[in-house]
């Protein structure tokens, strides 16, 4: 978890992340999300290592493996088009301090029946508790620090935010992310 977790606060980092009070008495809550949808056509298929090539819209090439968890690998031709759908969403509250609640992970999956073109999807979402362990208002920044003892330091939105929290607030944050992929046969 300890990577993860650290993972998820770079997230936000690299969001934007906006931590703060809407007013005096309402802990802030805020997210962001984003989608990522694209394809690409099977342009080469070698069965013994589970290599596929695919080539993307604007014709870059690039080479993947297939796990064997992947089902059906056979039924993959080359023409055939993989449509791959990737969406990643952060929400979080800050709240006065409190007991930090227990980091919780849930994972769901689905995955083509044997015999059917290879698809699928994963989804996970994390919930935990970071507590706030420095404001730095000259620079606009927070540093959280994550269940596991990491630490990373986040520019806010919103630098004025910072003046409504202090040291030890704690902030529940929520990381989702899903990645579905779907092979389609070659048009005709």
């Amino acid at each position: 978890m300890s990577r993860l977790a650290s993972a998820l606060l770079v997230v936000l980092f690299l969001a934007g992340a906006q931590i703060g009070l809407a007013d005096e008495q309402k802990p802030a809550a805020g997210g962001f999300s984003e989608s990522v949808e694209m394809q690409a056509t099977v342009t080469a298929i070698d069965m013994k290592t589970r290599m596929v090539t695919l080539k993307d819209m604007d014709g870059k090439e690039t080479t993947i493996y297939v796990d064997k968890h992947a089902r059906n690998l056979s039924q993959v031709k080359v023409g055939d088009v993989v449509k791959i759908a990737y969406q990643q969403a952060v929400a979080w509250r800050v709240k006065k301090s409190t007991k930090p609640g227990p980091t919780e992970t849930q994972t769901a999956e689905v995955r083509a029946k044997p015999g059917e073109k290879p698809g699928g999807a994963v989804g996970q979402r994390i919930t935990f508790t970071a507590t706030i362990e420095a404001i730095d208002l000259a620079n606009g920044t927070v540093t959280l620090k994550g269940p596991e003892g990491n630490s990373r330091t986040i520019k806010a939105r919103n630098p004025a935010n910072l003046k409504k929290v202090k040291v030890g607030d704690l902030v529940d944050i929520t990381y989702t992310e899903a990645v579905a992929i779907k092979v389609e046969p070659a048009p005709k």
